[in-house]
């Protein structure tokens, strides 16, 4: 860790929490008492400042309203048996972060602002982090350009923040997938490896219309033959075929490379399972469950976390699962929630104190 950053730090005259039960929250629909906020001005990062949670007074030629310049990131934070708080794998997201800036041409935000900022702003807001089971504070640090001007261009000046928001789980119940085979949520060459804001913004209809299927979320396919298999609505996935789990490969660019992806499959290869990364297609899966070894099916990520998929549909063909009866999954989410809140051994250090 870098020398600690000195920020400004402006608090709240009354806290929220006084009016707000944590017991039983949706998610991303409450938000701490403070936030963090920086300006990229001149080629240098300025007036940064930790301050009470407030609207913003932003111009309509605002650059990221007219051209998308937005990226973000989710990380979670929870507080141990003891009560002491922790932040999971906070690195790995700053890393990831300028990753999606350098793609977006953004600049890249310091390790300082980036993590020391985080790290004051939960330690100020730390009673907003529920301990009830699956709920957690979500931090979204996120940076958008913001030139007040209309031209299509990179723009001069950019804003960096981190909210707070204690939240339940993501996902309640296990989930009904639709096989998406029109629409894609990324391409080689594009900005599917980024943790840009478009991205969520260009997949919403395709999500919207498998609802009015019944179904709570789509299966994205590649973009040429729709055959080959991507992320699951706004999650990395995993099969358990066999004594193998296979997830998609990263190497085409369209998949983002998720921190709880890469959690999975360091305790899924101390499970015992052996871990693929590769294309995998539809009729690869249809043939695993025809056969009787497509065990079980689950997406990861940061808001998710550990997700259980009950059914594939691709066409008329319908896979289901027995959640009740899986033995993987189950044992991965409480693996997982388990490091976090401090009732099983860190051995790898993910877990950052606050």
């Amino acid at each position: 860790m870098v020398a600690a950053m000195d920020i400004s730090i402006r608090k709240a005259e009354r806290s929220k929490l006084q009016d707000l039960n944590l017991e039983n929250l949706p998610f991303g629909k409450f938000f701490s008492d403070h936030m963090l906020e920086a300006d990229y001005e001149n080629g240098e990062w300025k007036n940064i400042e930790i301050k009470p949670y407030q609207p913003l007074l932003l111009s309509p030629s605002l650059a990221a309203l007219h051209y998308g310049q937005a990226i973000f990131e989710g990380i979670k934070a929870y507080k141990d048996k003891n009560g002491e708080a922790f932040i999971f794998r906070p690195y790995d997201n700053f890393k990831r972060f300028n990753i999606s800036a350098e793609r977006m041409a953004m600049p890249a935000v310091p390790e300082e602002l980036f993590m020391d900022g985080m790290l004051q702003l939960v330690g100020l807001d730390r009673n907003w982090i529920p301990t009830q089971q699956d709920h957690s504070m979500y931090i979204r640090p996120f940076m958008f350009s913001s030139d007040e001007m209309i031209g299509v261009r990179p723009s001069e000046n950019y804003k960096f923040m981190i909210i707070l928001s204690p939240s339940g789980p993501y996902y309640s119940a296990p989930m009904r997938i639709y096989v998406e085979e029109k629409y894609v949520r990324a391409v080689t060459g594009g900005v599917g490896y980024a943790k840009a804001a478009g991205n969520y913004g260009a997949a919403m209809y395709a999500t919207a219309e498998a609802k009015k299927k019944g179904y709570d979320q789509v299966l994205w396919t590649d973009p040429f033959e729709h055959k080959y298999v991507q992320e699951c609505g706004t999650m990395n996935v995993f099969f358990i075929i066999g004594n193998t789990a296979i997830t998609p490969s990263l190497e085409p660019g369209t998949i983002l490379p998720g921190v709880t992806r890469l959690s999975a499959i360091t305790l899924l290869q101390e499970m015992g399972f052996t871990v693929e990364e590769k294309n995998i297609s539809i009729d690869d899966l249809i043939d695993a469950y025809k056969a009787g070894i497509f065990y079980e099916a689950f997406g990861t990520g940061t808001a998710a976390t550990i997700s259980f998929i009950k059914e594939l549909r691709y066409k008329d063909f319908v896979m289901q699962f027995d959640v009740d009866h899986w033995r993987t999954a189950p044992a991965l989410k409480q693996w997982l929630t388990d490091i976090r809140t401090g009732h099983k051994e860190d051995k790898y250090n993910w877990m950052q104190k606050v």
